[in-house]
C-alpha cells in the first residue's frame, strides 16, 4: 500500500494517520522529510512482540522469514471468515509462505466486516509449519478481544503480513520477499512485499 496522509487506516483511527512533512527544500541544499508513522500502517509485518511479552521484535526477524516460496490462494469466494474447511484441502511445504487473496482487495475504504482467518484455520497452518501468513486486510482477525488468531500464529513464531494488495495478482506459486523496516524493539513495521513469478 502507498504511504500517504490520506491512506486507508485500520478502524479509521485518526491516531494512526501518518504525518509526512518536508523539513528542508532543494534550494536549501536538499529535499528532506520528517515522517511519523504507525508501526502497523498499510502493508505491514506483525512481529511476535506485537502480542507476546517475550516475543522477538522486528529487528530480530530471521532472514529466512523474509523470503521464500509462497502459495497465493484465491479465497475471493469467501464472504465472511476463512475457516478450517476452506484451507484443509491444501498442503504446503514446510517453511513456505501462504498469502490469502480475498474480496478485501476490492475495498477502497476501511471495511469493518472484512474477511478474516479463523483460529482453527490458523492452527492448521501452524501444523503445516508455514513460516509467514499474509492477508489483504489490515488485520488477520476481526472483533476478537482475545486475539486468538494472532496469538496462535505469533506464539509459534509465524510472521503475519497484513494490508497486502492482491487484487490484480493471480493465484499460484511465487517467490515472496517481505522487507520490514528493522525498527529496534519494534512490534511491527510497514513493509515492501514483492511476489516474483519464477
Amino acid at each position: 500500500m502507498l504511504i500517504h496522509e490520506d491512506m486507508l487506516l485500520y478502524k479509521n483511527c485518526k491516531e494512526h494517520k501518518p504525518s509526512i512533512k518536508q523539513v528542508r527544500k532543494l534550494e536549501e541544499g536538499s529535499n528532506e522529510t520528517r515522517i511519523s508513522l504507525y508501526s502497523h500502517a498499510g502493508t505491514h509485518v506483525d512481529a511476535p512482540l506485537h502480542m507476546l511479552a517475550d516475543g522477538y521484535s522486528v529487528e530480530n526477524i530471521p532472514v529466512h522469514q523474509m523470503y521464500g516460496k509462497c502459495y497465493l490462494l484465491d479465497m475471493t469466494h469467501i464472504k465472511d471468515c476463512i475457516r478450517l474447511e476452506d484451507i484443509k484441502m491444501y498442503s504446503f511445504e514446510k517453511g513456505t509462505f501462504v498469502f490469502l487473496k480475498t474480496i478485501n482487495s476490492e475495498d477502497a475504504a476501511y471495511n469493518p466486516q472484512h474477511i478474516y482467518l479463523s483460529a482453527k484455520a490458523a492452527k492448521y497452518l501452524v501444523e503445516q509449519q508455514i513460516q509467514v501468513i499474509g492477508i489483504d486486510s489490515l488485520s488477520i482477525e476481526r472483533n476478537n478481544k482475545n486475539h486468538d488468531t494472532h496469538n496462535i500464529l505469533l506464539g509459534n513464531n509465524m510472521l503475519i503480513v497484513e494490508g497486502l494488495l492482491l487484487k490484480n495478482v493471480p493465484a499460484g506459486e511465487y517467490m515472496a520477499v517481505v522487507a520490514p523496516i528493522p525498527i529496534v524493539g519494534g512490534d511491527g513495521s510497514p513493509a515492501r512485499v514483492l511476489l516474483i513469478k519464477g
